[in-house]
Order: C-alpha cells, then structure tokens, then sequence
C-alpha cells in the first residue's frame, strides 16, 4: 500500500516524506530547496555587488546599514508562511484533503491581512527606525530610499513565499526553484537596466529585487491554479474558522516571531556596528551577504527537516524522526569541513566581488567575519535542523525560545563587548547566538519527542 502511495506521490509531483530511506528522502528533498535559495540570495547579491561597484562604498554601506531592520521584518514574513504550511503538511501526511484545503484558504486570508498591517506601518515609520538605530548621518538618505521600498514590497514577499510553502508541505521542492531561476534572471537584468541604464541609483536596485519577487509569487500563482488542485480552497475554505485560525496561529506566528526576535539581538548588533562607523558597516554587509550564500546548506537541511517532521507526525511515524535527524546531521557536518577549507583559501577574492582590492580594511575585516563564523558551522547545522524539525513536529512556540536565546547572545555583544573590542568583538556574535540556541534545542527537541510519544500511546496524538 505504501509503496502505490508513494509512486501516486510521485506522478502527481508531490512526495510522501513518511515513507522510505530518510537520507535520500532529505536529500533529494534538500538539494532542488537548495538551488532555490541560492537563486533567492542572487537577488541580494546582485543588488550588493552592483550597488558596491556601480555606486560606491557609500552606497554599500547604506545597504548594509538596513540589513538587521530588513531581517526582522521581512523574515518574520518569511516564518509566517513557513509555519502557516506546516498544518498543510501534517495534514497531507495524514491523506485528510479536506482540511488540507481548509488550512490553504484560511492561512492565505489570514496572510493577506497580514501583509496590509505589516505595510503600512513599516512603510510610515521607516525613516523613524533607522534613526533609532543610528544609521551613519552620510549614509541615513540612502538607506532609507532602498529600504522603503523593499517594505512596500512586503505584499510580493509574502504571496511568492506562502505559495512556495504550500508546495513543499506537499514535497515539492521542485517548482518553487524554477519560478526562482526565472526571477534571478529578470532580476539581474533589472538591475543593470535601473541602476546603469536608467541611473536609478539605489532606488533602482530595490525596485528591481521587489519587482522579480512579485514576479515569483505570480509564477507560483499560475501554477498552482493549473496543476495542484489538492491546493484549491472551496468557496467555504476562504472562511475564517476559530479552530483552524488558532492553529495557524499556534504554529505561523511563533514562526514568524522567532525571525524577529533573533533579528532584535542582529539590530542592537548593527546599532552597535553603526557606531563604529561606515568603514566597518561596510566590512560586516560584504561578508554578511557572502555568509548568507554559504549557508544557504543549513538553510535548506532546516527547510527539509519542517516538511520531514510535519508528513512523518502525521502519518504517526515518531520513529523516523531521530533517524532523519541523525542523517541531515552528518549532511550538515560534512558541508561546513568543506566550506570553511573554501573561505580559509578564498575568502579574499569573494570580497572583491563587493569592493575594490585597494579598500584593505574592508578586506580584511570582511575576511575575518568570514572565517570566525565558519569555524562555529556545526553548532548552525543544528540550530537549523533541530529547530525546524521541532516545529514541523507542531511546536513551534516552544521553537521560539531558541530565538530569545539567540536574541541574548547577539544583544550581550552588541551592548557590552563591541564598545570594548570593536569589530572583532561582533564577529563572534552570531557564533555565540549559535552555542546558546543549542544548548536549548536539543533538550526541547528530546521533551517534545518523548511527549508526543506518550500522546501517541495513550492515543490522543491526532
């Protein structure tokens, strides 16, 4: 029976994460994730490579200066329609289409009421927040004309994401990359058409990342409504349910929330980098959008590990869960020995990708970022996989905490360490924000399994 699920699974696009080997099950679900979010940090690249050449370090620096602000908002987006999928998944797992859809037309309501909130304020009080977080005087302009415009762009986040949600709850990772290569593409284009053809200057390289995401969100749009019909809400889906509301509540919000409340300790940080300077803004956003790239791995093995303990708690396969971490464990560990052999080796000739090699202090502080961040990788692999597999598993507010952990750590440094050491003082920040979410995580991870396996014996794990 299981293997006719699996092959209908199969020819319909979708995957049965409940059922097979757990290695190649997270493998072959990570890697298409993977090409994904190496399309999506391209966006960002771009925008950062063509601002820091086209338009100078100032410009960069301006970039840079928002990146923390853009984390808390746009990544609360982001976990938002993460978490909103995950009763998607567990509901998929357990063949219940009915509520599958029900959960579908719910959380779009619910996210597009959301995205109007988020707006508005964001929008009205930008240049507000970048003056609370003392954004260099020769830099603050600038800032603000990027970022307001990324917040305005918050409704085409939310919709390409929440979509691409659905389609992995239902372990399709394939599709959402394929919309994803298409708005690379449109978005390199733009960008050198705004930012040199049309001399847009920073302006031009916002609107371009906002125009190729909507652009995504549509793509995904279409395709839904033409080849996932398990996705179509019925007319009496799109009404908001109380049980159904509070799920999507208990599971997206804290999703969401944890982005941001990992993101409050990254502002207090770049509040504190602000302090030292444009020179140093500069230095921390090159290697920042570098790091970004280079843990796109973790990212996608965190990813894979929501979708994997969603399908296997709703088939009732608690077995499997350990063993799928153990397994995207050794995936994890095996990628950071080999990333941090590449940034030792060619750290340097990344940064020139965003300045000029005769900018030596950013160099060298960018590569120094770079290689004390790689050195932590393995204690990131977990904060990834064991975080997202918890809120697969349905206990995403519990999986908030490891975020106020975090929080801590980047705030301690940012508060106390960075006036004293200077710059190299913020390069451990996110190492320390890693070391004090594990020692969170795993014992949450151990209470929360061995809970639902009580559920599961005294019969009350739905």
């Amino acid at each position: 029976m299981e293997a006719v699920e699996t092959k209908a699974a199969k020819r319909n696009g979708t995957k049965d994460m409940s059922v097979g080997s757990p290695m190649k099950l997270i493998l072959g679900f990570a890697l298409p994730l993977l090409m994904g979010m190496l399309f999506q940090q391209i966006y960002s690249l771009v925008d950062t490579v063509i601002v820091g050449r086209c338009l100078g370090m100032s410009a960069l620096a301006a970039v840079g200066a928002t990146g923390s602000i853009n984390f808390l908002i746009i990544g609360f987006c982001l976990g938002m329609c993460s978490g909103f999928a995950l009763p998607v998944a567990q509901r998929f797992g357990a063949k219940d289409e009915a509520g599958l859809r029900k959960f579908v037309g719910n959380s779009a309501v619910l996210a597009a009421m959301i995205a109007v909130i988020l707006t508005v304020v964001t929008v009205v009080l930008c240049r507000d927040i970048l003056q609370w977080m003392k954004t260099p005087e020769d830099i603050i302009d600038l800032s603000y004309e990027y970022i307001v415009v990324i917040f305005a762009g918050i409704p085409a986040t939310i919709l390409y994401n929440l979509l691409s949600s659905y389609l992995r709850s239902l372990g399709d990772s394939v599709m959402p990359v394929v919309f994803l290569v298409m708005s690379a593409v449109l978005n390199v284009v733009l960008d050198l058409l705004f930012v040199i053809t049309f001399e847009m200057g920073i302006f031009g390289a916002a609107f371009a990342t906002v125009l190729a995401q909507a652009v995504s969100g549509v793509l995904s749009l279409i395709f839904i409504i033409k080849k996932r019909e398990i996705l179509h809400p019925q007319k009496e889906d799109w009404v908001l349910d109380r049980d159904y509301v509070k799920t999507l509540i208990y599971m997206g919000l804290p999703m969401g929330f944890q982005y941001s409340i990992t993101a409050i300790g990254s502002v207090v940080l770049q509040t504190a980098v602000n302090s030292l300077g444009s020179v140093a803004v500069a230095s921390m956003t090159a290697a920042q959008k570098i790091s970004m790239f280079v843990v796109c791995p973790f990212d996608a093995l965190g990813s894979t590990m929501a979708t994997y303990g969603g399908q296997n708690v709703g088939a009732g396969k608690l077995d499997r869960l350990s063993k799928g971490l153990l397994q995207a464990g050794i995936l994890g560990i095996a990628y950071s020995v080999i990333i941090l052999i590449v940034l030792y080796f060619c750290g340097d000739y990344l940064v020139y990708l965003f300045v000029s090699p005769e900018e030596t202090l950013v160099v060298a502080q960018a590569r120094q970022f770079l290689l004390i961040n790689a050195v932590f990788y393995i204690p990131l692999v977990f904060v990834n996989e064991v975080r997202f597999l918890i809120q697969g598993m349905g206990y995403s507010g519990f999986a908030v905490f490891a975020g106020v952990f975090e929080m801590v750590a980047r705030a301690l440094v940012g508060l106390i360490f960075v006036p004293i050491f200077g710059y190299v003082a913020a390069c451990f920040a996110s190492p320390m924000a890693w070391i004090f979410a594990d020692a969170f995580l795993f014992p949450a991870y151990f209470i929360v399994l061995h809970r639902m396996k009580k559920q599961m014996e005294a019969g009350r794990l739905k």
